[in-house]
């Protein structure tokens, strides 16, 4: 980024071992150590003036006075944009895995993002998330409509953000002339207003379905009035913003375990932002900045992240696509002080196989 310091290669190299040290231990990075395992080829003392002059530049701090440094935002951006690259390796596992538990047929939308998310939670040791497919058309690519019981029939929808609704309807038993309940009358009946309905509604909005005038329908089809006046009141109901959470979420007692959360009161906020603040969440991890990064990856760090909860942490997303259309973003949440070069291979690969998959 434009704002950031130019640094000398050694002041590079100085930066990236305090990082990689202060991940690795969670402690302050004094010279001596980054003198002893790191082969920086420079004296202990050199080392910490150099420090020194990371520290007036604004990407390192101490904590206390006699500690050694820490990192800072700033610097976890230079280390970011500048001094890392993806872990090719951590990313195969994890689509070997994927590939592996997560057979691409017989698997619905919302039992694929689970899994997907507890894998990628698994394998990075912080909070994953998935969002689901988001789409603000909500158009009908399928409707079925399968009797369960004497007067119970279930309508199944398909929409354009590939996740399938049900929901059971209370209609008037189907009766033949002679008064008796025929099974594969019924099934043949349903199977024939199915097809009527997704050929007068597919392609329309759910919204736009809703507020349809059923009277200028087909004229066969009359005596399904009763039954098409249910359907929209049931089809307004679809039309409705759902109240299911947008988001999957899994790892949150792994991460919980870091240090840096050893605070109950701010561990208590980023829990409540998870469970109960999704709607505020969703635009966070859906809605990627525009950084001109050469990864196609988004990261927020620290105070980047525009939630309070979230401002001790680190945010790594991407989208998923449905050929060139975002439908979602697969996030990962740990603190600052994140292993990025893992992470962003982790998001990277769990994106690239929900891409192929929901395509």
């Amino acid at each position: 980024m434009s704002d950031q310091p130019n640094l000398s290669q050694r002041y590079q190299n100085i930066l990236k071992a305090t990082i990689k040290h202060y991940i690795a231990t969670a402690e302050p990075v004094g010279s001596k150590i980054l003198a002893e395992e790191y082969n920086l080829k420079i004296s202990s003392a050199t080392i910490r003036t150099a420090m020194g002059r990371l520290e007036e530049a604004g990407l390192l701090f101490q904590p206390h006075v006699s500690a050694g440094r820490v990192p800072s935002d700033s610097g976890y951006r230079i280390y970011v944009d500048r001094l890392i690259t993806p872990d090719e390796t951590v990313g195969k596992k994890l689509g070997h895995s994927l590939n592996k538990q997560l057979p691409s047929e017989g698997w619905s939308v919302e039992a694929l993002l689970q899994r997907a998310t507890k894998i990628l939670s698994a394998l990075s040791g912080y909070i994953a998330l998935i969002t689901f497919p988001q789409t603000l058309s909500n158009i009908l690519l399928h409707l079925q409509l399968v009797q369960v019981a004497s007067g119970q029939i279930m309508l199944i929808i398909v929409t354009d953000s590939y996740q399938t609704q049900s929901l059971l309807m209370e209609t008037s038993p189907f009766i033949t002339d002679n008064g008796q309940l025929d099974e594969e009358l019924i099934a043949s009946e349903l199977q024939i207003l199915s097809n009527f309905l997704n050929s007068q509604l597919k392609g329309r909005s759910l919204t736009e379905i809703a507020s349809l005038n059923w009277d200028e329908l087909d004229q066969e089809f009359t005596h399904y009035a009763d039954f098409l006046t249910i359907l929209t009141r049931e089809l307004q109901r679809l039309s409705q913003p759902s109240s299911a959470k947008p988001i999957v979420i899994h790892g949150v007692s792994e991460v919980l375990r870091q240090p840096e959360f050893s605070q109950l009161e701010q561990v208590q906020t980023l829990l409540y932002l998870l469970e109960a603040e999704q709607e505020q969440l969703l635009p966070v991890i859906f809605n990627l900045p525009d950084h001109n990064y050469s990864r196609r990856v988004a990261i927020k760090i620290g105070a980047e992240n525009p939630l309070e909860p979230m401002r001790t942490c680190a945010l790594v997303s991407a989208y998923y696509y449905q050929e060139d259309t975002p439908l979602g973003s697969v996030g990962i949440i740990g603190p600052t002080r994140m292993l990025y070069e893992n992470a962003i291979a982790l998001v990277e690969t769990t994106a690239d196989y929900l891409s192929e998959t929901l395509s």
